[in-house]
């Protein structure tokens, strides 16, 4: 059983800076993908920011020059660094990652943690 671990959400003013980190951890033999993807109230959930086997990382518009996402391949860890946070990005981060399981690929989500940014 695969499980996904996140961490590092919480309340931060405008312009300041939040990490967030997912520990994936269970039973696979390759990760396919690592990423985050955010929904705030009453829109769709949304692609933040992933990270791809063959190393490649893609970000949505909104974020790019401000967030940065890494990965640990030793540790199955994936991390988002996010500066200069703005209001718009307030909203429910969810650590995302595909695996070659048993049962071949599959996708697996984190519980989500909350990420506020307010005066």
């Amino acid at each position: 059983q695969v499980q996904l671990v996140e961490s590092g959400g919480g309340l931060v003013q405008p312009g300041g800076s939040l990490r967030l980190s997912c520990a994936v951890s269970g039973t696979f033999f390759r990760i396919y993908a690592m990423g985050w993807y955010r929904q705030a109230p009453g829109k769709q959930r949304e692609l933040v920011a992933i990270s791809t086997s063959s190393g490649s990382a893609n970000y949505a518009n909104t974020v790019k020059g401000r967030f940065t996402i890494s990965t640990d391949n030793a540790k199955n860890t994936v991390s988002l660094q996010m500066n200069s946070l703005k209001p718009e990005d307030t909203a429910v981060y969810y650590c995302y990652c595909n695996l070659q399981t048993l049962t071949g690929p599959r996708e697996y989500w984190g519980q989500g943690t909350q990420v506020t940014v307010s005066s």
